[in-house]
């Protein structure tokens, strides 16, 4: 199956890191990050377990469905549900929270600072960017 097939039919695994009580703002993205999850269990047979380590495989997926040439409208759904995992990466590694803002939603780390893992999904998707490297980048040690 290609990755444009993969990523055409959007539809938890236990992880690392407390989701403990979260607040709504969370809902969304909560639910975006499980469906490409499962997106990519079901249509990739790629198992994605919310590490930092797992980043790799969905920037490369993100390539992958770029050099097969997919329309962004077409793939829009996906990478909306691989920047609310990142983003969820982020919140569970680097001690981050999200944030709903002017209909968007962010992560806020420990530190004050934003990030914006669904423009970085975007950005992966033009060849500008990496989920990989943003969760790197919003950990204390990045």
């Amino acid at each position: 199956m290609s990755a444009q097939q993969t990523f055409s039919s959007v539809g938890s695994s236990g992880a690392p890191g407390s989701r403990g009580n979260r607040p709504g703002s969370a809902a969304k993205p909560l639910r975006w990050a499980a469906d490409a999850v499962a997106m990519m269990r079901e249509g990739a047979r790629v198992r994605l377990d919310y590490s930092t380590q797992s980043l790799w495989r969905v920037d490369r997926m993100i390539e992958e469905i770029r050099r097969e040439g997919a329309p962004y409208a077409a793939v829009e759904g996906a990478l909306r549900g691989f920047g609310a995992y990142g983003g969820e990466v982020v919140v569970r590694w680097a001690g981050g929270e999200w944030v709903e803002s002017d209909g968007g939603y962010w992560v806020r780390t420990w530190d004050g600072r934003f990030w914006d893992p669904f423009d970085e999904a975007r950005r992966c998707y033009t060849g500008d960017g990496s989920l990989r490297l943003l969760c790197h980048d919003a950990m204390p040690s990045g």
